[in-house]
């Protein structure tokens, strides 16, 4: 859980230093408003504004920061490009998109490329401080109106027909069985992976499936490993893709 000040909003730096956030968008206006922005913020300082990709690539290797806010339509190289990178060389710098597009375009590979969250630019201060903290945390930084699309489009997901491929199965919804699922993975683990994706938490997926939760972080663990997936935002663009979602 982020740290909250007096008000009851998130601090996104929480306990100790301040959070280090790199700002990168290719417009200057809006670029030099969400430093302006962020410079109200408590718990975030601003190391770094960058007007491209590569340009967020050099900044990001040079100052370290915690978080980058990334705008995905940039010259150069593109915010998707440019996460993939980031993720890759420094893996421990986390990116939140900050973006005017919603698309499932737009929206699915930049959580394949590694960004930890997502927002659009009509975020309030707020929100894009409590996103901050989040990624931070080790969560994932969505805005409702993203978890919310996420939810449609899995709901939306045929799922796996007996060949492993999405179709419609006549009678509605049936349990995968272990030869269904992708990547080698159990029953179970594919359970975990939907209510990850229905956004559950840890101790939320515990209770639903009567273990502990050391057993549901062992389930993440192994299917993390075996799909290649790095985070929760990351493992729900993967239960959309193939289609696992909990049987209605």
């Amino acid at each position: 859980m982020s740290e909250r000040n007096e008000a009851g909003a998130p601090v996104a730096g929480g306990r100790g230093r301040p959070a280090r956030v790199v700002v990168a968008d290719d417009q200057t206006v809006v670029r030099e408003g969400i430093v302006m922005l962020l410079g109200l913020l408590p718990g975030i300082e601003v190391v770094g504004a960058a007007a491209d990709g590569e340009e967020a690539v050099r900044l990001v290797a040079e100052q370290t920061p915690d978080v980058v806010l990334m705008d995905l339509r940039m010259p150069r190289c593109d915010g998707v490009e440019a996460t993939r990178r980031i993720r890759a060389e420094y893996p421990h710098t986390e990116v939140v998109v900050l973006t005017t597009y919603a698309d499932d375009a737009s929206l699915f590979p930049a959580l394949q490329a590694g960004a930890r969250g997502y927002l659009t630019k009509d975020a309030g201060g707020e929100e894009i401080a409590r996103a901050i903290a989040d990624v931070r945390s080790g969560a994932a930084g969505l805005s409702p109106q993203v978890q919310l699309r996420l939810l449609e489009r899995l709901s939306q997901a045929p799922a796996p027909d007996a060949a492993g491929q999405r179709g419609s199965a006549p009678g509605g919804s049936k349990p995968a069985t272990r030869a269904e699922l992708p990547d080698g993975l159990t029953v179970r683990e594919a359970e975990v992976l939907a209510l990850i994706a229905d956004g559950l938490s840890n101790a939320e997926i515990a209770r639903e499936l009567f273990v502990s939760q050391a057993t549901v972080k062992t389930h993440i663990n192994n299917l993390f490993a075996k799909t290649a997936v790095r985070d929760r935002a990351q493992a729900v663009a993967y239960a959309f893709t193939h289609g696992i979602r909990r049987s209605s």
